[in-house]
């Protein structure tokens, strides 16, 4: 902790920073000259700093109104993005920096000149600080002759690899881990090496990984039918002439993100060859033995994506952001914030406890209008990325410490009430958040897509048949706003709840084509919001350790934290509670004190889809499983969260022996035994949690053992 500010100074709610909060904003968010002396010099400093930069977009005479009104809903709760954060109002001392965190890369051409230049935009998009995701499936598989090249390709892992070493190096220099998500079609023919490539060590670390799954595949899991691996046909090769395009073994029609250069059909479907037949299952099982012992691949079901995607009638969506929560079309962009739900319980571990609706629309009402001022100062690099996000201008307002006012509002997660609870947070954000869009566009002007007229045609109808109902024929011209807020399947859950608002909002148009979408806030959460539970998540334990990442350390740092909610209880409930009391003990913590380990995987399931439901992006969810829970019992969690419409899923199970995560309970360290083999060849074995002095430096046994395995020891 930096010796020039206090703690003591940096409260809320009443409850004192702890050092790790304070030291993460430090390092994370706190603006500072070019000689590293702070600028903010508290919090609150910050929060003025972002409330001034975002209502300078507004008029003149109106600034100050708004200065002042973002700044008091920040002070209540309003927590923008880790880049809004840390760049917003920063200009003079880091003028090539973006406000956005989420961002999707073009498609990448399967050929060296179209994997190379998305290389090059990739690199001055994570210099500027945003995620980026892309799709590697459009690119040949392991084998697969190239005629330009007289040769046969490595393949698209390799590839990977080279976007993996820039986002290593961009990140380095930079000081802020580089985020990245890499997605890969279930039916490529190099998806068992896609599945399997992260048991190599320190591969493709800089990335999250996800397949893309079908409702095609899902049927043939269930029904145990053969999946083929398949991937368009070259015609360029000599080879090609001899394949029947009418013989279903040897071809699979199927609609394919780009046509150029490839045969297609009357219905624009590309012929694909199959390269292997295998078991659906036998896939199945394979992708969930992966996630069981690696948590990787995540799970998109890209089918949902595009069925419940606002602008569905324009964008064909093959990949996300790198936690997911934001599945986005070619140089898609999306910034984020979220809501500290802690700050609206009232009373909390009481019988009265209960929470502030009426403040909590308040704060999501100007919130809304100050993530749309975000749009204005994005600080993109690449031009497309900038007219993506003028003309749609999408933002994804979340929240955080969902499982925190759980606790403090005496609910178990994954309850029933909790449940119940969770989607009314969730409607009553999205309703407020586009009353206030109709307001903002009567006032500013709607995304310029919704003012477009776009023409149907015969693919639009297949998705909305009820736009024949309604009259609409091919060639016919519709207003963007009608597409949007008449016929998207999430919009038309919005009328059901406010009919009238829909109507103005498909003749009018909205401010913004996507409103909502629950973000991992990590760092935002720990620091910002003193250590309440990230997201839509429970707290993952109420006393564990981070591990960060530190500038000049060899290794990552095991930092000491608390959860918000055993801060808050011990402030205002007893000073004495213990959290290795035994239960019914007098400083024993109440039994509503749950965290993920309590929690069936199938119940973080349900609190995922019960928030779902009025999300109209998506939902970054780890389902925390205990290194013990049986597999069995495991690998149907996926085909649950399929059965519950979810869009994406994703698992972690502590596993010692594949990874080091970044939250770690001392249990797991004192109970893992790593062996260290010295040069002279004697091998050691210590506990995770015991402390090594090596190369100067003092690491933990299991951060030290994990950075020499993975290879980035001494490259921070």
């Amino acid at each position: 902790m930096s010796s020039a500010f206090s703690a003591k100074k940096l409260k809320t709610f009443d409850i004192e920073h702890q050092a790790a909060s304070v030291d993460i904003w430090d390092k994370k968010y706190r603006l500072k000259d070019f000689s590293g002396n702070p600028i903010d010099t508290d919090i609150d400093t910050t929060f003025q700093r972002v409330a001034s930069a975002l209502a300078g977009v507004e008029e003149d005479n109106k600034q100050e109104e708004w200065t002042e009104k973002f700044l008091w809903a920040l002070r209540s709760g309003a927590i923008p993005a880790g880049r809004i954060m840390s760049n917003a109002g920063a200009e003079d001392y880091k003028p090539a920096t973006s406000t956005i965190n989420c961002t999707v890369s073009g498609l990448i051409q399967d050929s060296m000149t179209g994997i190379l230049d998305k290389v090059t935009e990739a690199g001055l998009t994570l210099k500027a600080g945003c995620g980026i995701g892309y799709e590697f499936s459009t690119l040949r598989p392991k084998g697969a002759y190239v005629t330009g090249a007289g040769a046969y390709t490595s393949g698209p892992l390799s590839f990977m690899d080279i976007y993996d070493k820039t986002c290593f190096t961009v990140s380095s220099a930079g000081g802020r881990r580089g985020a990245q998500m890499g997605t890969f079609d279930v039916s490529h023919p190099d998806v068992e090496e896609f599945i399997r490539v992260k048991r190599e060590d320190g591969r493709l670390r800089q990335f999250n990984l996800s397949l893309l799954i079908t409702e095609e595949f899902i049927k043939a899991v269930r029904e145990d039918s053969d999946w083929p691996l398949v991937f368009p046909l070259d015609p360029s090769l000599p080879e090609s002439k001899d394949i029947d395009l009418e013989d279903s073994s040897q071809i699979v029609w199927k609609d394919w993100v780009n046509t150029d250069g490839y045969v297609t059909n009357d219905e624009g479907q590309v012929a694909c060859k199959v390269y292997k037949v295998i078991k659906a299952r036998k896939l199945w099982d394979l992708i969930m033995a992966s996630t069981y012992d690696y948590a990787e691949p995540g799970f998109i079901l890209i089918d949902k994506v595009n069925e419940m995607n606002n602008n569905w009638f324009e964008e064909n969506i093959r990949a996300t952001n790198p936690c997911g929560e934001q599945p986005l079309p070619e140089y898609g962009s999306c910034l984020l914030g979220s809501v500290n739900l802690t700050r609206f319980v009232q009373k909390p571990f009481t019988d009265e406890a209960y929470f502030d609706w009426e403040t909590f629309n308040e704060v999501v009402s100007i919130f809304t209008r100050m993530l749309d001022n975000v749009v204005e100062i994005n600080g993109l690099p690449i031009e497309q990325q900038r007219n993506e996000i003028l003309r749609k201008r999408r933002h994804g307002m979340g929240f955080l410490g969902l499982g925190s006012a759980m606790t403090m509002l005496r609910m178990k997660y994954g309850s029933d009430e909790s449940l119940e609870f969770t989607e009314k947070v969730s409607k009553e954000m999205a309703l407020t958040g586009w009353r206030e869009s109709l307001a903002l566009s009567k006032e500013k002007g709607p995304a310029p897509i919704l003012t477009e007229d776009f023409t149907v045609t015969k693919e639009m109808l297949k998705k909305r048949p009820e736009m024949l109902d309604d009259g609409y024929k091919i060639g016919d011209s519709v207003k963007g706003s009608v597409l949007h807020a008449k016929y998207s399947r999430y919009m038309q859950q919005i009328g059901t709840e406010d009919p009238e608002l829909a109507d103005q909002l498909a003749e009018i148009g909205a401010r913004f084509t996507h409103h909502t979408s629950i973000a991992p806030t990590g760092t935002i959460s720990l620091s910002i919001g003193n250590n309440v539970s990230n997201g839509i998540e429970p707290s993952f334990a109420h006393h564990y350790f981070r591990n960060v990442i530190r500038e000049q350390k060899k290794t990552k740092e095991k930092v000491d934290v608390y959860s918000f909610e055993l801060l808050s209880y011990i402030d205002k409930i007893n000073p004495n509670a213990d959290i290795e009391a035994e239960p019914g003990t007098e400083n024993a913590l109440p039994d509503y004190f749950i965290t993920a380990e309590d929690i069936l995987p199938r119940q973080h399931v349900d609190v995922q889809g019960a928030s779902q439901k009025w999300i109209d992006s998506s939902i970054s969810k780890t389902a925390n499983v205990p290194t013990e829970f049986e597999f069995e019992e495991f690998k149907d969690i996926y085909l649950y969260a399929h059965e519950k419409g979810l869009k994406g899923c994703t698992t972690f199970r502590f596993n010692p022996e594949a990874f080091q995560g970044v939250l770690v309970k001392e249990k797991d360290l004192e109970n893992t035994m790593y062996t260290f083999v010295l040069d002279d060849g004697e091998e050691i074995e210590v506990a995770g949690n015991e402390e090594i002095e090596y190369d100067g430096e003092t690491h933990t046994a299991a951060n030290l053992f994990d950075a020499l395995k993975e290879g980035y020891y001494g490259k921070f």
